[in-house]
């Protein structure tokens, strides 16, 4: 007879709590974080202007870049005003320039017409140009001080691997990844919460090569426990 194993879509009464995973992770950070200079930025404009650069970018390409935007478009202001063929030059170490220089671009101008005031509803965040899911997320959070969750395939990685396989391929809309990685940062300390997560699925929750023996989750990780299993079977 064929063994039917049940697989949990949304955390239930067995699962680990989010505040346990929360802790784990706040805990992991103060030890293990990365410096990043945006990490320190103290306008609103830097933070975003960091986090639209890092979409599809590794961290480290930008951390050596940043400054050096900045240096060249201190502000929206000065960013909205931008020659487009300059914008597409500056951004050309980093790769994807075209459709970046638009994006800002775009963006940018957008902002001109309400006096560079960002939105504060996620509605009017992605009516914007380039500003998705994830993007409207960044700027409720670091810039509306909103508990909001930077969900991305690295985020979903880390809460299937502990909480099971969500449902839906799009993470948008899923809701195991959705409920989990709201209820993760609804802590004192939501910014530290979504670093952690960055941090640890870019060093230790390797999306190939895990080091789950380094992993401050392992003991609540269903999937750190079945490679364990797997071992050990290996092993008898």
């Amino acid at each position: 007879m064929t063994k039917v194993v049940k697989v949990r879509q949304v955390p239930d009464e067995e699962s680990p709590s989010t505040s346990e995973l929360s802790s784990k992770l706040l805990t992991w950070y103060e030890l293990h974080r990365r410096d990043f200079p945006w990490r320190s930025a103290s306008s609103c404009y830097e933070k975003i202007i960091a986090e639209l650069l890092l979409q599809r970018t590794q961290a480290v390409t930008i951390s050596n870049f940043y400054y050096t935007f900045l240096q060249e478009f201190p502000s929206w202001e000065s960013l909205s005003v931008a020659k487009e063929s300059r914008l597409r030059e500056l951004l050309k170490p980093i790769g994807l320039w075209r459709q970046r220089a638009r994006m800002l671009l775009s963006l940018s101008r957008a902002l001109s017409e309400m006096e560079f005031r960002l939105p504060s509803t996620r509605e009017a965040l992605e009516r914007l140009p380039g500003i998705s899911q994830y993007m409207a997320s960044a700027i409720l959070l670091l810039c509306h001080g909103r508990k909001e969750p930077l969900l991305d395939v690295n985020m979903a990685r880390i809460l299937e691997r502990v909480y099971g396989p969500r449902k839906l391929a799009d993470i948008r809309y899923d809701p195991l990844l959705q409920k989990t990685a709201r209820s993760a940062v609804n802590v004192d300390d939501p910014v530290g919460v979504n670093w952690a997560v960055m941090d640890l699925a870019a060093t230790t929750c390797l999306q190939n090569t895990p080091k789950c023996l380094e992993c401050p989750l392992s003991e609540m990780c269903q999937f750190a426990q079945r490679l364990e299993s797997s071992a050990e079977e290996r092993r008898t």
